[in-house]
């Protein structure tokens, strides 16, 4: 067996906008304002935001000085660093994207834990290292708008950045060398092959393959690094994501960033107390 990021650079595409759908703003404004009145019982349901104007950030100016003040910036990558869901987008490309996308519904009305959603949409799915290779190639994920600035910005002002993931290093290692990040800074699943390429398992050792993982990877972070800044100040780590399971991944993250560029969780966006839509935002 063997880990399953792939040596490669990650194709360019035409164009690094994520504004692909027709849905107009007024709609998702009636969207996300009847989910949030159901005081989130549509949690798992996510608007589009692809629209011309997306919902209204909330306090945008001190999101962005939480990241000024932060060491470490720690980024979920479906949906917020890239505009796609990556397993999604694999699953459609074997074809067999309507069988995942039911158990994705299934594990999402909580009937089955994180875990078991995985195995069974990868044993749906049973990549070979080839089709991996091959979707890579022809259907590149999509930065999200202004976050390539965004993360050079960061590591200019000598800040730590790392990228958490519940989705697979062999589909984020492309994205991770084209933002500059190095392959230590990330912490994602990893697909297992047998000798002959064909899908074998994946690493259930892996912070993010279980739920509250993504606590636990900025927990290994912390150990990682030294637990105090410049100075006496501690170290203060911020996560930016779509998702319930990046909200909850304070504590140990010191602040969580809601970011709904591409979707909105009304949940996620009801909760946070900051959130972007554009991470020009916090620039």
């Amino acid at each position: 067996m063997s880990s399953s990021v792939l040596s490669m650079t990650r194709p360019t595409t035409n164009g690094s906008s994520c504004a692909t759908a027709t849905t107009t703003a007024t709609l998702l404004a009636q969207q996300l304002n009847a989910a949030l009145a159901n005081n989130g019982k549509s949690s798992t349901a996510a608007v589009s935001t692809t629209a011309p104007h997306p919902p209204q950030p909330k306090q945008p100016l001190l999101a962005a000085k939480i990241i000024k003040q932060s060491h470490v910036v720690c980024f979920d990558v479906d949906s917020t660093v890239i505009c796609e869901e990556g397993i999604d987008e694999l699953a459609e490309y074997c074809g067999k994207g309507s069988e995942v996308a039911r158990v994705t519904k299934e594990a999402m009305g909580g009937s089955m834990t994180f875990q078991d959603a995985l195995k069974i949409r990868l044993n749906i799915i049973r990549p070979t290292q080839q089709q991996v290779s091959d979707f890579i190639k022809q259907r590149p994920s999509t930065l999200s708008r202004n976050v390539k600035r965004f993360v050079a910005q960061l590591k200019g002002d000598g800040k730590q950045v790392f990228l958490i993931s519940g989705g697979f290093d062999c589909l984020i290692a492309p994205v991770a060398a084209e933002l500059g990040i190095p392959l230590s800074n990330m912490y994602a699943n990893k697909m297992l092959f047998d000798y002959k390429g064909d899908y074998d398992s994946f690493d259930v050792t892996q912070p993010t393959s279980r739920s509250g993982g993504k606590a636990e990877a900025i927990g290994m972070i912390r150990k990682r690094l030294s637990t105090t800044a410049a100075g006496d100040a501690p170290l203060m780590i911020t996560m930016i994501g779509d998702g319930a399971t990046d909200l909850e991944a304070v504590p140990p993250a010191n602040n969580f960033i809601g970011f709904g560029g591409n979707v909105v969780r009304p949940e996620v966006y009801r909760r946070a107390q900051y959130y972007i839509t554009d991470f020009e935002q916090l620039m």
